[in-house]
């Protein structure tokens, strides 16, 4: 049988008591007696009981990602992996385990967010992929007793916090970027209105057209719901009220494919004919043909963010709760010089 901490506290000559408090990191124990104990424990190989342990310290050292509506195409961007791949390696080196929640609108009128929660036993939580519209977003700006970190959803309070890129400042760059290129009937095309960056997004494209005195026309700009679909019928509708569209931006690179794809069937060669933008850089749009230029979020980086947040919040520490991650524009083959006649 695996030793006890009774057995610990036979071998150390103290109590019970005494051992739970030293190996719990309690202040109140000698450090020459804390040395001993967990030296004892180490030779024994106690392993101590998780469970015992989170009842005593009130917390299981958990936390709970939840990501809304994984679909093919977000696993083909990778997206979310990238970030959940930051919060992996954040959390564990902070000595934290994490719980995935894959969770969609018909789980969420089945099932709270507190429920879930709470029969997952975690800490706290961090959130992605969450529309302006979902009942889970109202449920965490309703309390501030579960700490709780929202990424790409610009909520903050005292129990949430929020972990973002500067989205106007990217589509901004894109949209300056192939101004210097002699652009100027540039389409936008975004996400859909329920997601809290396309506003920000949205802003971005309105404001470089406005820098280079070129006027904001709405029916230049269609949602493409971050799918390939999506992108490929935005930019069949903008193309036709506007056939003298030489270039696009859009809000991510999956529609950006699908963009491209559309073009290519439509004969419209990039960038010749037309200049193409993504946004988010992911690992394929280095791999189209021709090469994707692109604003390049740093994904990973804002998982790792939102954990360091998140255990910060959990731990009692003062922390920032809003951070915003700069990003970059990475020029490739989509994007090119106007070309005259």
């Amino acid at each position: 049988m695996s030793p006890t901490i009774k057995d610990i506290a036979k071998a150390a000559g103290v109590s019970i008591t005494t051992v739970s408090r030293a190996l719990n990191g309690y202040p109140d124990v000698n450090e020459k007696t804390r040395n001993r104990i967990k030296k004892l424990a180490e030779k024994m190989s106690y392993r101590p009981n998780s469970q015992a342990q989170s009842l005593v310290l009130k917390k299981t050292n958990t936390i709970g990602v939840i990501i809304s509506e994984l679909t093919r195409d977000s696993v083909k961007a990778a997206f979310s992996f990238e970030v959940l791949c930051g919060i992996s390696d954040r959390s564990s080196e902070l000595n934290y385990d994490i719980i995935l929640f894959s969770t969609n609108p018909n789980k969420q009128m089945k099932k709270t967010y507190s429920d879930l929660c709470r029969e997952r036993n975690v800490d706290g939580v961090i959130l992605k992929g969450l529309k302006t519209t979902d009942p889970y977003l109202r449920e965490v700006i309703d309390q501030s007793s579960f700490p709780s970190v929202l990424i790409d959803i610009p909520v903050a309070g005292d129990g949430v916090g929020h972990v973002t890129t500067n989205n106007v400042s990217g589509v901004r760059d894109a949209v300056r970027y192939l101004i210097q290129l002699g652009h100027r009937n540039i389409a936008f095309i975004n996400g859909y209105k329920e997601a809290a960056i396309c506003a920000d997004r949205l802003s971005g494209y309105m404001l470089g057209l406005q820098e280079a005195d070129i006027a904001y026309d709405i029916s230049r700009v269609e949602d493409g719901r971050f799918s390939e679909d999506g992108g490929a019928a935005a930019i069949g509708k903008i193309l036709s009220r506007h056939p003298e569209t030489t270039a696009v931006v859009c809000s991510s690179d999956i529609m950006a494919l699908g963009v491209m794809k559309e073009l290519e069937q439509m004969g419209r060669a990039i960038p010749d004919s037309i200049s193409v933008i993504g946004f988010d850089d992911i690992s394929i749009a280095s791999y189209s043909t021709p090469k994707l230029t692109t604003v390049r979020q740093e994904k990973y980086e804002m998982g790792y963010q939102a954990a360091q947040m998140l255990i910060d919040m959990i731990e009692g520490r003062k922390v920032n709760h809003k951070i915003v991650l700069e990003n970059q524009l990475i020029i490739r083959e989509s994007a090119d010089r106007l070309q005259k006649g």
